[in-house]
């Protein structure tokens, strides 16, 4: 064997774009003809053999799943049941395929009961997504055994992409295609096969938005839609529904009668259990679930002054509540290439591949006429010689030769007429084949006429669609909308300072980011237990319904309420469950916030600015950031404008230098570096803060002078100055 030299990263560049294609394709998206990924469509294929038809007897799902393994599917049986699963859920699925029978799951997050318990068969809606398919509609290939055959696609008589959604990860590709109002999906494909030209805009107007089958409210503009849906990309909010029940005397509860897709009901109440526990919240008193076949879960609130409306905006910013649902319309094309496509295209592949299977479903049609016409020419034949056919039928030895030759007809045809009944020879037979020939004739022309006239065919294709609608209509609630789509919300402007006490509390923030809430204030706080090897890093006094504010070394500043920090006589909780901070991001400044303050912030690259304190508050957990840092370059100092002075420190090692300059040579700005305050040529900016000429450098905790007001003139310079030589460690002092 002769050993080839390849490159190995071609070569590995190659292998690993064949795997992301084949898990592109066979695997993560689905089809945009039929909405199906492979493991789906060979589910339906499996039982439609297995006769499971909406009318017939269930089968253990095990059977459905040992048949798809076999046959089409040689993967694990835990996917694949798994995929069956979800068809069936109501909760899960716009337009169930599957009729389970059994413990199929809940919207609690519990898992379906084992294969071997449940049974399942097709809905009336899947008998769509099959239905002429023996009528050689679609192509096939191969199983991957090469035993047996199976549909590339199925025949689809509606959009079932669209109507079910899909989601799935690929490698380096994901789609994540919501469902959507059938009435809606037919109507929009109605108008789009009568005029191809109907714009994206009107086929908008008449699908306004997702519509999921847990319900809930979309909480966006039209504008983002519109974007989602041109695009084939974007997010929109989706939140619960909720109303208010009066208890009598002024006292009310909420209930959530809806909540968002493919959230766990268990995982909200778990959610807002904790935050009532741990104090994070103080205007509900507790949460129960009182579901039963229908969402209930009553939320109590502590006071009955507390707004109904108030409670529910903030528990959708701590919970789930309400989420962002990501939009992405990839899909495999046609050509069974993946595509991201915009609304418009999605019903236009659909319609084009109607199309297809109408006119192979119209030309097997015309291949079955014509075979029976010409057998029906034959037995006309018959008829007419009557009598010489059947003495050589009788005398010859090889009739069927003898008949294709004396009457000019084709073996089909003389087989045919060998094979029938004595009794099919009677006048009134006859007279049936007759008529039937006739018939066939007409519906042969028929046929002819929708093979060639496009708008023979899209009448038939609108046929089709009210058709399969009522279908849909004849289900229960499965045509009606069940998402709300309110394009008008206004975001609610309210306070958390309405809900809390003002409380005097202390907050202490330990130097490895324990934080923790004890009640009052206190001259001494040596009594404060840390964790083994830990210390105090700052003591905040404040009152509990003031906020906090947060700058780290990564340039962020950060927010949080005093109220949603835990208190007790533990070591309380780590900060970075209050914000999104990084393991490598530590805190510089820990203090209250305060409207309209000036802060110098500084970088170690001796770069600084001062920054408005309303320009950093953060209405997120994950901050927001204020300075823009370079390479490894970190924050190193927040401190309140103070005075007429700025003072920096900068250099390496034993050699620091101080500079101190007017704080009006330093710009004012919302977000950036900031200018250079000190220059220096190795090393970096330890420290800088602000300072009074009159009063030089002061420690503000313990109140000492450490740098005279006469000494610090020492140092007076211009910005962007080296300095001098610092005076006695003074860095370490401040």
């Amino acid at each position: 064997m002769k050993i080839k030299n390849i490159n190995f990263t071609e070569a590995l560049e190659e292998k690993y774009l064949a795997y992301a294609l084949s898990t592109i394709t066979h695997r993560a998206l689905p089809d945009i003809r039929d909405g199906l990924k492979p493991v789906h469509r060979r589910l339906l294929y499996a039982m439609y053999q297995l006769r499971l038809s909406s009318n017939s007897g269930y089968k253990k799902s095990a059977r459905i799943v040992g048949d798809v393994i076999g046959k089409f599917h040689p993967h694990g049986d835990q996917s694949v049941y798994e995929a069956l699963v979800r068809l069936a859920q109501d909760f899960s699925t716009r337009y169930p395929l599957v009729d389970g029978q059994g413990n199929f799951g809940n919207i609690d997050g519990d898992n379906a009961a084992a294969m071997r318990y449940t049974e399942a068969r097709l809905t009336a809606l899947a008998e769509l997504m099959i239905q002429d398919i023996s009528e050689e509609t679609i192509d096939y290939i191969s199983t991957y055994d090469g035993v047996d055959l199976e549909p590339i696609v199925l025949p689809s008589y509606f959009p079932n992409l669209l109507a079910n959604g899909s989601s799935g990860i690929a490698v380096g590709m994901a789609t994540n295609i919501p469902p959507h109002n059938i009435i809606e999906l037919f109507s929009a494909l109605t108008k789009l096969l009568k005029n191809p030209n109907y714009t994206s805009s009107q086929l908008i107007n008449i699908i306004p938005g997702p519509d999921f089958p847990t319900g809930g409210e979309i909480v966006d503009s039209k504008t983002a839609i519109r974007e989602a849906y041109l695009k084939g990309r974007g997010t929109i909010r989706l939140r619960a529904k909720w109303k208010k029940e009066d208890l009598g005397r002024g006292q009310y509860q909420l209930v959530i009668y809806e909540i968002p897709y493919q959230v766990n009901k268990s995982k909200i109440i778990e959610r807002v259990s904790e935050l009532i526990d741990s104090k994070k919240i103080n205007y509900l008193e507790a949460i129960q679930d009182e579901s039963a076949e229908d969402i209930r879960i009553v939320l109590v609130p502590k006071n009955r002054t507390f707004k109904p409306e108030v409670i529910f905006e903030d528990l959708c910013k701590n919970s789930d509540l309400e989420i962002r649902f990501a939009i992405n319309f990839n899909a495999i094309n046609s050509k069974l290439e993946p595509k991201l496509f915009s609304l418009k295209e999605s019903l236009k592949a659909f319609i084009d591949h109607r199309f297809v299977v109408l006119k192979k479903r119209t030309q097997y049609r015309l291949t079955q006429t014509e075979n029976r016409l010409e057998i029906l020419k034959g037995f006309l034949i018959v008829f007419s010689n009557l009598n010489k056919v059947i003495k050589i039928i009788r005398t010859d030895t090889n009739p069927e030769k003898k008949l294709i030759t004396i009457f000019k007809i084709n073996k089909k045809q003389a087989e045919a007429i060998l094979a029938m009944r004595l009794r099919q020879l009677k006048k009134l037979e006859e007279k049936q084949i007759k008529n039937e020939y006739q018939d066939l004739l007409n519906y042969k022309k028929e046929l002819n006429q929708i093979l060639k006239s496009k708008s023979n065919q899209s009448k038939i294709l609108n046929k089709e669609f009210n058709e399969s609608l009522e279908v849909f209509k004849k289900i229960n609630s499965f045509a009606e909308r069940r998402t709300v789509i309110n394009d008008v919300y206004q975001e609610l402007d309210y306070s958390l300072e309405e809900f809390d006490s003002k409380e005097p509390v202390t907050v202490l923030l330990s130097k490895n980011g324990w934080v923790k809430s004890i009640k009052g204030h206190q001259d001494d706080y040596s009594s404060v237990k840390y964790k083994e090897g830990d210390s105090e890093k700052f003591i905040v006094k404040c009152k509990s319904n003031n906020k906090l504010v947060v700058f780290s070394t990564l340039g962020k500043f950060y927010t949080i309420n005093c109220s949603r920090v835990s208190s007790g006589r533990g070591f309380g909780d780590p900060i970075s469950l209050l914000i999104d901070k990084n393991d490598n991001e530590e805190v510089l400044f820990f203090k209250i916030y305060e409207q309209d303050k000036e802060f110098l912030i500084t970088s170690s690259a001796g770069k600084g600015f001062f920054v408005n304190s309303n320009d950093f508050i953060a209405s997120t957990k994950s901050g927001k950031k204020v300075m823009n840092l370079k390479d490894n370059d970190r924050a190193v100092s927040c401190a309140e404008k103070k005075g007429d002075l700025i003072v920096s420190i900068s250099g390496e090692k034993k050699s620091f230098k101080l500079l101190a300059f007017n704080s009006s040579e330093i710009p004012n700005m919302q977000k950036g570096r900031g200018v250079t305050l000190q220059k220096f040529k190795s090393g970096k900016t330890l420290n800088a803060f602000c300072a009074d000429s009159n009063e030089g450098i002061i420690n503000e905790r313990s109140k000492k002078v450490l740098l005279s007001a006469k000494d610090l003139k020492k140092w007076l310079g211009k910005r962007a100055q080296a300095g001098r030589i610092e005076p006695k460690n003074l860095h370490s002092k401040i």
